[in-house]
């Protein structure tokens, strides 16, 4: 049977530190291009300055790794030098609301951090938003309906026009409207437009090729709930695995495991607050690859009972990044 809501489509760590996150994630092997700040002059004559929120992604095929920051006053000295620097356009009519969208972006990241530096967004693919959305409410899944961006997208043939259609979940239920859950920001979006998404940067030294798992860590009390709230969010029931809950997706899945269990999936590994998604994992072509750039980088690289390599959170800015050994094609 065929489901509204298919795969992964992107995981978002936030960061305190673009430049550093940067740093990080060129070491780990990730091809990432120079993140997008928004800029506006603060006062008529001045130079724009950055603000808001700024962001960039490690690009798969159907899939990809958001790193987001928020801007805060005294952070002009923070941002990369090869920050690309966009200036806010917009009607007069329409530029109040896209001010009061920024400002509330910049704001729900900046709560977030004070939680913890990690892994606090998972946005699923889904192949009809628009069913998907009809079946959450269905179920009593709060939500803020279907949203549209449309913004310009750099390609091989020129600037084409990406359309992003979304919805966020509200696990406090219909019509609070405040677009999180409990771990963070999570929700679906339209499946990526393949012709878009295929002339972005795709092609990483480490050799990953798809976003395939990500590990929620919740507290061995609320097991139940969480797998109850995420079996509605899904549409689908979760498969036991011992202690631990997995949705299977299409080539990925969503793990949730037990606080105390997490060692035993992530040797040493502690989450930094409950609930919270404290691990992702990648497919990578070639896993000997990975070890050998890992320890030139000399980036610390734990395996796993299960055989893949993780660098731990600890080493990687608040969320363990899990290397995995893609499939051979048939």
């Amino acid at each position: 049977m065929g489901h509204d809501i298919a795969r992964l489509h992107h995981v978002g760590h936030v960061v305190g530190n673009m430049g550093e996150a940067l740093t990080l994630y060129r070491r780990l092997g990730f091809a990432v291009p120079p993140p997008s700040y928004p800029t506006m002059a603060r006062a008529e004559g001045a130079e724009p300055e950055p603000f808001g929120a700024a962001n960039t992604h490690a690009d798969f095929r159907r899939s990809f790794i958001e790193l987001a920051t928020c801007v805060r006053d005294g952070d002009a000295t923070r941002i990369p030098e090869d920050a690309h620097l966009v200036p806010l356009q917009a009607p007069a009519s329409q530029l109040p609301l896209l001010l009061e969208r920024i400002g509330e972006t910049s704001a729900e990241l900046a709560v977030m951090l004070s939680r913890f530096e990690g892994l606090h967004i998972l946005m699923f693919s889904s192949p009809d938003i628009d069913a998907t959305a009809t079946r959450l409410a269905s179920a009593g899944v709060g939500h803020g309906g279907v949203n549209a961006v449309r913004r310009p997208v750099e390609t091989s043939s020129g600037i084409r026009t990406e359309l992003v259609r979304y919805l966020e979940i509200d696990s406090d239920g219909p019509g609070t409207g405040n677009g999180s859950t409990t771990e963070g920001r999570v929700g679906a979006v339209a499946d990526l437009d393949a012709d878009i998404q295929g002339s972005r940067l795709l092609d990483h030294p480490n050799g990953a090729v798809d976003l395939t798992e990500v590990v929620l860590c919740v507290a061995e009390a609320e097991l139940a709930l969480v797998q109850a709230r995420y079996e509605n969010y899904l549409g689908r029931p979760a498969r036991t695995d011992g202690p631990v809950r997995a949705f299977d997706l299409d080539g990925a899945a969503l793990t949730l495991v037990p606080d105390t269990h997490l060692t035993a999936l992530l040797p040493d590994e502690r989450p930094a607050a409950l609930p919270a998604f404290v691990a992702y994992a990648v497919a990578v072509r070639d896993l000997a690859v990975v070890r050998d750039l890992l320890k030139e980088e000399g980036i610390p690289l734990r395996e796993s009972p299960s055989g893949d390599v993780f660098v731990p959170a600890a080493a990687a800015l608040g969320t363990a990044i899990v290397f995995r050994q893609a499939p051979v094609p048939a």
